[in-house]
């Protein structure tokens, strides 16, 4: 911290890296792997191509309006409430089946390394978070950013320790399907490479407007350099064929077999502060949507955000009886989030000003809409809860216009 109680570079850049670092890394090279083959590096290589600009232009939204409330604000800003309302509803729709997602990678890794079932571990991990968050406790910073240091460890240690056994072979064939492979890797992808937007929110916590930029700067080089480095290692060493725990092999690789309980202990702490955060996150951000009128307004009543809480559990219900594909469930998480990056630089065109940042801004909206369309089918579920956010809003307003329209008023009416 600085003299003025404010965040320096290095404290910031740390909190960045939190946000875009998430458990998804566990097996995301393995997904990556089999959608593309060796050719998944381009996809790591080009979504890291995507984040300078889009890291550049929310850490640029964050300078000009410090303290904004998130990408739904910059919507609303750029675009009107109901714009807001759907951004709104994507994050929190994306919540129930990402934390899903997230549980279940956890529960991998304890059933490759410690032998209990993983979708027991991953169920128990979910569980986990929802009392937790129920109870009031949710992960301090200096806790998360305690466990956001032991995944950059986790990643380095196994690259360091395993890339001396890496083969060149492994690389052929590069491309065995093709440029759509790459595609649908960068569409599984796009779970780690979400979390920019984190700048904009982080803003009024630094010392001065080039501490924001200095820290964006620092997150993109060390997520840089851990992205292409797990990506390259994983092909290189496993091969494209990779199992699915793909950091637990190459610690084994590197380290030897007293890696493995090792990280299947690491990965239930990680991937719970994960959930822990992101369920904390929803059941706020359901409560602002619901005093903004864009969710039912009984979300919003009683102390603390425990009817959003209820309402997310309800919601994660049917999608842990349906989760038999962690694939699936990366994917359509990837697309809800890719939706709301995609709006978050779409708004900064509008609210910026012309000049060096707006070209930035244009560069990251088409830079964004690529990425989106290699989402493919997935859009189908941004979609359909843009859909669903439009519809609620349209019929809350009209809930709330008939009771104004029948008060008694001292006005004229047309």
């Amino acid at each position: 911290m600085t003299e003025q109680g404010r965040m320096g570079a290095g404290q910031g850049a740390a909190l960045l890296v939190g946000a875009v670092l998430g458990p998804g890394m566990l097996v995301l090279p393995q997904l990556a792997a089999a959608a593309a083959g060796p050719a998944s590096v381009l996809a790591w290589a080009g979504l890291l191509t995507l984040s300078v600009p889009v890291a550049l232009t929310f850490a640029a939204l964050g300078v000009r309006h410090p303290g904004g409330g998130g990408v739904a604000s910059f919507a609303g800003l750029a675009f009107g409430p109901r714009a807001a309302a759907v951004v709104g509803w994507w994050f929190y729709g994306a919540v129930p089946v990402g934390t899903v997602a997230g549980a279940l990678v956890g529960g991998r890794y304890v059933e490759a390394c410690l032998g209990v079932d993983g979708t027991l571990a991953g169920v128990l991990i979910l569980a986990a978070a929802f009392a937790a968050n129920a109870a009031g406790l949710r992960a301090s910073g200096r806790l998360q950013l305690v466990s956001v240091g032991l995944l950059v460890v986790l990643l380095a240690v196994a690259v360091v320790t395993a890339v001396p056994r890496a083969d060149l072979d492994r690389f052929t064939p590069f491309a065995p399907y093709g440029l759509a492979g790459v595609a649908g890797a960068a569409g599984v992808l796009m779970f780690a490479f979400v979390g920019w937007e984190a700048a904009s929110h982080l803003s009024a916590e630094f010392a001065g407007r080039r501490g924001l930029i200095r820290a964006t700067v620092v997150t993109l080089v060390v997520v840089g350099v851990l992205y292409l480095g797990v990506g390259i290692t994983s092909v290189g060493v496993l091969g494209a064929d990779m199992p699915g725990v793909p950091l637990s092999a190459l610690l084994e690789i590197g380290l030897g077999g007293a890696a493995r309980p090792v990280t299947g202990v690491l990965a239930v702490l990680l991937t719970f502060g994960a959930v822990n955060t992101y369920l904390a996150g929803a059941a706020r951000l359901g409560v602002a949507l619901a005093r903004d009128g864009a969710m039912p307004a009984w979300l919003a009543g009683g102390r603390g955000p425990y009817r959003s809480l209820g309402a997310l559990a309800v919601l994660t219900v049917p999608v842990v009886v349906w989760a038999v594909d962690l694939d699936l469930l990366m994917r359509a998480t990837s697309a809800c989030l890719a939706a709301v990056t995609a709006a978050g630089v779409a708004a900064a065109v509008r609210v910026l000003p012309a000049g060096r940042l707006r070209v930035t801004a244009v560069v990251a909206t088409g830079m964004s809409a690529v990425a989106l369309a290699c989402c493919g089918a997935f859009l189908a579920v941004p979609a359909a809860l843009a859909v669903v956010a439009l519809g609620v809003l349209k019929a809350l307003r009209r809930a709330v216009l008939p009771a104004h329209d029948g008060a008694p008023s001292g006005g004229c009416h047309d």
